[in-house]
């Protein structure tokens, strides 16, 4: 019952965050104007575009079964492809990208990965992905004064919230992945607060049960401390995913015929973008996402700005949303199935 009003409720928020921006970014805006412009760009860039998107969901199926194999656990890449399509889909349809993480969780558990093995690979992945923008956001910020003061002038305390917030995230999750006895510790009290204010009942043998999960963490996460080319590997992946992501853009430019603005700018501008809106509580960044395009890219496509945020933000988020639920699908449909037959 919880689980259908959990579902509800983000399906009625994901709505109106999505009628509010619509509202918000298409009122008084000449849209047959608009509807021209995109049907007059160059199809051919934008085909790149889309298989960027789906070598971004690939990039972290890689990255899962590169590093449940590094724990000696054998998947196939198609099932790890499932499990990130599925991160993916959940995470651009709930606050902060909530959902995600937990219904990969649940999906490996059907296919007998226990959840501590998978809670501390998925925390890799999110810390990785999330330290990229780090070093980006940082690197912009230290090095790139002439860049900020030319595009970023009008967002700068929403960029620095967001690396601020990335900052702290990836720090705090470092900490629980590599001193597991301080995570142990914050799950027992958690549990502890949970009983304490009846949202659990309180049962004897469920402490016993976090603490055998907790040895097998802890055992996960040490491997992943003695053995830091496999986190190196891991950031160099990511890497790789998050600029083939920000590069979408970039052909969204060229499919126009525009020219003036150079692949690196216009790919860091965008990587500025998901800087400032990843730790945000809304689905996908949606309608922060869209005003930031509107405000640092209006140099860079001029009259063109509106149908390039169209396209650049139906590539790189609906265009995602829409691949990875195909195969969110198609996990729901096939994983855990081969091990039912089994049984």
């Amino acid at each position: 019952m919880k689980s259908r009003k959990k579902i509800i409720f983000n399906g009625v928020f994901l709505a109106v965050v999505f009628a509010l921006t619509i509202y918000g970014v298409f009122h008084g805006e000449d849209l047959s104007s608009m509807m021209d412009a995109i049907h007059r760009a160059d199809k051919r860039w934008l085909l790149p575009g889309i298989a960027l998107v789906a070598f971004f969901i690939w990039g972290e199926s890689i990255i899962i079964w590169y590093m449940m194999r590094s724990n000696g656990i054998h998947l196939k890449k198609r099932s790890c492809f499932l499990f990130s399509s599925v991160g993916f889909f959940f995470s651009c349809i709930t606050p902060s990208a909530s959902g995600g993480q937990p219904m990969q969780i649940y999906y490996m558990k059907k296919e007998k990965i226990s959840i501590p093995v998978s809670t501390v690979i998925l925390m890799i992945v999110t810390i990785t992905y999330k330290l990229v923008l780090v070093v980006i956001g940082i690197g912009v910020a230290v090095f790139g004064r002439g860049f900020v003061h030319t595009y970023l002038q009008g967002i700068l305390p929403v960029f620095y919230l967001g690396l601020a917030l990335n900052i702290f995230c990836v720090t705090f999750m470092t900490i629980l992945v590599f001193h597991p006895l301080f995570a142990k510790a914050i799950m027992v009290k958690g549990l502890k607060v949970l009983e304490r204010i009846h949202l659990m009942k309180k049962k004897e043998n469920r402490l016993r049960k976090l603490e055998d999960s907790m040895d097998t963490y802890r055992d996960t996460a040490a491997y992943l401390k003695n053995n830091p080319m496999v986190i190196v590997k891991v950031i160099g992946i990511t890497f790789v995913q998050r600029m083939a992501l920000f590069a979408v853009t970039w052909f969204v430019y060229q499919s126009f015929g525009l020219h003036g603005t150079g692949f690196w700018e216009i790919l860091f501008l965008q990587a500025v973008i998901s800087v400032s809106v990843d730790m945000l509580p809304l689905p996908g960044g949606m309608g922060i996402s869209e005003t930031l395009f509107l405000t640092i890219f209006r140099p860079v496509f001029g009259t063109l700005l509106l149908p390039g945020m169209v396209l650049s933000r139906g590539l790189g988020y609906y265009g995602e949303l829409l691949i990875s639920a195909i195969f969110t699908v198609a996990a729901q449909l096939t994983i855990g199935q081969e091990k039912k037959k089994k049984a």
